[in-house]
């Protein structure tokens, strides 16, 4: 049971537990920004520059696929255990890349990063839900929101002094004491219940299935376009040989007794909107987080640090409103809060379909400081609803289907972006889109996640009222 304190401040009674959620959360966002300004100086150092974009797309692979999985886990063994073995095995991974003496050893380094940070993400937001009463739940998810805000801004200048001044290695190195940090706060701070009834069985099938189907259709997604062309026997093999592994998924998940990751769940409307709303949320910021820092240097002639400005405008927005958005949700509810913040969403991405070559910057930070605000009152209220709809036995894989979809989702808003982008300009030396048609194209992206955004405003429409969704947790918590 949660304690009674009203208290969600770092303060607060359970003021280290959040703390030590933010620090693991942090340990995750850090490394997803901080190798952008050093990949260049890694790729000197170890060679095989062509493999650089494995050291990104490695990571996001092992994180998506390790998500769900975690999630369910974490119901079956208990919270605790889950998030100190995904902080150990960040610890590991970051021990590995520091002191890797090969492009491939990096790699494997952070595919072991990447399996800690899909395994810390979905728990550290599934301990909050537990801890933190439904009226706390939106402020307990800001100060966590903050910390990518937070990382966004320091993560690639951390990455450039560090490159410039010590040595690349510093940049995983330095994970290594807050690793330990964080699992000394999680062991000592926090207490979990101790799990009632018996364990579920591990569905094993379910879980080769999933990771199987997961790894090949992301890695069509990301390398199709780049690597190999969409319509190449290997994009046709790797997408085809994904999709049928996903489908044998979908229909074992259906009939087993207790699949790795319950489908089932999805029948539940405010799940499935959910659900789907978390993945168009993954398509949007990731085709803006992608594509706004290249209009901001390649058509305005900003350089890395000013063109992030626009970037970080949105990723402050985030959390000044999901640290709010209680208020309105416990006001307005959870459909009529989501709606408004994906008006806002639509709003900012429409702004940015009048972005020209002779934009002020300003307007572009403005416009992706809306999107920000509206991602706060989308995402978080929309995730909050769907935990607090099901069952504590089943809250960790509800967690972490919602943060799967939002990695799927990244993924076909980068494949869609780049195939528009790539369709009409050439690559620079360094892999950047140049040329004449930078702007017609980057003005087609904006199109698809301004369409995006909209699709983002008919699923909150569709999420049911209060009193649905209440009907279901009180059947949830029957069933429990």
């Amino acid at each position: 049971m949660p304690p009674t304190s009203a208290s969600v401040g770092l303060r607060s009674e359970r003021g280290p537990i959040l703390l030590s959620l933010m620090l693991a959360t942090a340990l995750v966002a850090l490394d997803a920004t901080i190798i952008a300004t050093a990949s260049s100086t890694i790729a000197s150092d170890l060679g095989s520059f062509e493999q650089v974009p494995w050291l990104f797309s490695a990571y996001l692979l092992a994180q998506a696929v390790s998500t769900p999985l975690a999630g369910r886990l974490s119901d079956i063994f208990g919270r605790k255990r889950l998030i100190l073995a995904g902080v150990a095995l960040f610890f590991v991974g970051s021990i590995v890349c520091g002191a890797a003496w090969s492009m491939g050893a990096l790699i494997a380094g952070r595919v072991i990063q990447g399996l800690g940070a899909g395994t810390v993400m979905p728990v550290s937001q599934t301990i909050a839900a537990d801890i933190y009463t439904l009226e706390e739940r939106a402020k307990a998810q800001g100060y966590i929101a903050s910390v990518w805000a937070i990382s966004s801004v320091l993560g690639p200048t951390l990455g450039g002094a560090f490159s410039e001044f010590l040595s690349w290695r510093w940049i995983f190195l330095v994970n290594i004491p807050l690793c330990a940090i964080a699992a000394w706060m999680i062991v000592r701070r926090y207490q979990e219940s101790p799990l009632e009834g018996g364990r579920d069985a591990i569905d094993v099938r379910g879980s080769l299935l999933l990771t199987g189907g997961s790894v090949l259709l992301l890695v069509g997604l990301l390398e199709g376009g780049s690597t190999w062309a969409w319509d190449s026997p290997a994009s046709i093999a790797v997408l085809g040989v994904g999709a049928v592994l996903a489908a044998v998924f979908v229909a074992h998940a259906l009939r087993a007794a207790h699949p790795i990751v319950d489908l089932r769940l999805l029948r539940r409307r405010v799940v499935g909107v959910s659900t789907a709303i978390s993945l168009v949320v993954g398509m949007v910021v990731l085709g803006l987080t992608t594509y706004v820092p290249i209009y901001a240097q390649g058509v305005l002639g900003y350089g890395p640090l000013i063109a992030g400005f626009a970037l970080a405008a949105m990723t402050l927005g985030w959390p000044l409103s999901a640290s709010n958005s209680g208020r309105l949700y416990l006001r307005l509810g959870f459909r009529v809060t989501a709606i408004i913040g994906s008006v806002l969403v639509v709003a900012g991405t429409a702004a940015t379909l009048a972005l020209g070559e002779a934009t002020p910057l300003i307007a572009t930070a403005g416009a992706t400081f809306v999107v920000g605000i509206g991602m706060g009152l989308t995402a978080v209220p929309t995730l909050v609803a769907a935990q607090s709809s099901v069952a504590h036995t089943t809250r960790g894989a509800v967690t972490g289907v919602n943060v799967f979809a939002r990695s799927l989702g990244s993924a076909l808003g980068v494949a869609a972006c780049g195939a528009i982008v790539n369709s009409r300009v050439e690559l620079g030396a360094d892999g950047t889109p140049e040329g004449e048609g930078l702007m017609g194209a980057l003005h087609l992206v904006f199109v698809f996640v301004t369409v995006a955004a909209v699709v983002l405003a008919v699923l909150a429409a569709l999420m049911p009222a209060d009193r649905h969704a209440a009907r279901e947790r009180r059947e949830a918590q029957a069933a429990a």
